[in-house]
């Protein structure tokens, strides 16, 4: 029923369509732009896969996957920067 949907003509009109709405100077620029997304997708799709190969199965059934580094728990003070003790609190030097 449906494998005749789509004649040579309906491409035509939509082509016709395409052009009309965003025009002839900006299409090479839309095609580039989805060729750039595709390969952006693709790359993504291939580190996902290989991400999941990464991962290794442990004895016990289960997966453990590469684990990122955690933060530091205190910032990291910048050269040339003074540090200030907080307000409100007691200080270490005596009264």
């Amino acid at each position: 029923m449906l494998g005749n949907a789509i004649k040579p003509w309906h491409i035509v009109v939509l082509v016709i369509v395409i052009v009309l709405l965003f025009g002839a100077k900006r299409l090479p620029d839309l095609a580039k732009s989805v060729g750039q997304s595709l390969k952006i997708f693709k790359n993504e799709v291939k580190d996902l896969t290989t991400d999941d190969k990464d991962a290794t199965v442990q004895p016990g059934g289960t997966t453990s996957a590469p684990t990122a580094q955690s933060a530091p728990s205190q910032p990291v003070q910048q050269p040339g920067s003074t540090t200030h003790p907080p307000s409100g609190g007691s200080s270490n030097t005596p009264s």
